[in-house]
């Protein structure tokens, strides 16, 4: 499988081990890569989606845009991860998907999309449980710049892109990859330029993190984590929970296997 691709399985291995049949199908629907520049617009907001895009290496965050020209990002987008499945149940996008770095992704289109969740029920449901994972996270970043110092933003930010890039392999001893300039930062954490430009002299004196030609170094984890207050419960790290759901299909045919053993498949 391509190391690339691979990411994204074991995203979903999370949830549950995938089987070679179903490795070998999400391989099939992520062959086509795309190369993003970086500010380069991967989804437009007011225009349909063409399908769902999966990032494999590079950067790309969620962002809206106010009517005098600021940016809001809601979200980013780091290897591995899938692009809300639920895009395919919109007629037209209401934010906008940008890479922050050059960016590869795969476009999985509407049709791959349905023949994935008709024919493997448990890929369906793991690529399912990335949207609830989403969610989650959603939500955690509403707290993190309606409730936290700027201190505690940027720390949490730090932390979350850390521990989501560890887990798909990306990040080694306690250093990891962040692509990422003091405006987009800001854009980010609804933090001014300047806020977090002091912010990081702080943190950088305090010896808990360095950047450095797009990297980010951890030089006190767990005191930046306790600084931030983090927990990474909200990742989901640990996986879903594989047998809580079934698909409608999959109960059809337990109901329809029920009938026949009570009617000796007459």
């Amino acid at each position: 499988m391509n190391p690339l691709v691979e990411r994204v399985a074991g995203k979903l291995g999370c949830f549950c081990a995938l089987t070679d049949e179903e490795r070998h199908a999400l391989t099939a629907a992520l062959s086509g890569e795309r190369l993003f520049a970086p500010r380069e617009d991967l989804i437009h907001e007011r225009k349909p989606a063409e399908g769902v895009f999966a990032i494999l290496e590079g950067f790309a965050c969620r962002y809206k845009l106010l009517p005098d020209g600021r940016r809001q990002i809601v979200g980013f987008l780091l290897p591995g991860d899938i692009c809300d499945m639920r895009v395919l149940l919109l007629k037209r996008m209401d934010h906008s998907i940008c890479a922050l770095s050059t960016v590869s992704a795969s476009l999985i289109t509407r049709g791959q999309v349905m023949n994935l969740l008709e024919r493997y029920p448990r890929l369906a449901r793991a690529l399912w449980w990335t949207n609830v994972v989403e969610d989650s996270i959603s939500r955690e970043w509403v707290v993190n710049v309606g409730s936290r110092t700027a201190l505690q933003r940027v720390a949490h930010l730090f932390c979350e892109v850390f521990w989501r890039l560890e887990a798909v392999g990306l990040a080694h001893g306690n250093s990891c990859p962040l692509p990422l300039t003091q405006m987009e930062l800001g854009d980010t954490l609804a933090l001014s330029s300047v806020h977090v430009n002091r912010t990081l002299m702080y943190m950088r004196r305090s010896s808990l993190v360095r950047l450095h030609g797009g990297r980010l170094d951890l030089l006190n984890r767990a005191a930046l984590e306790a600084a931030a207050g983090f927990d990474p419960l909200y990742l989901h790290l640990d996986g879903g929970n594989p047998g809580a759901v079934r698909t409608h299909a999959e109960q059809l045919l337990a109901q329809n296997r029920q009938r026949e053993s009570l009617t000796g498949g007459v």
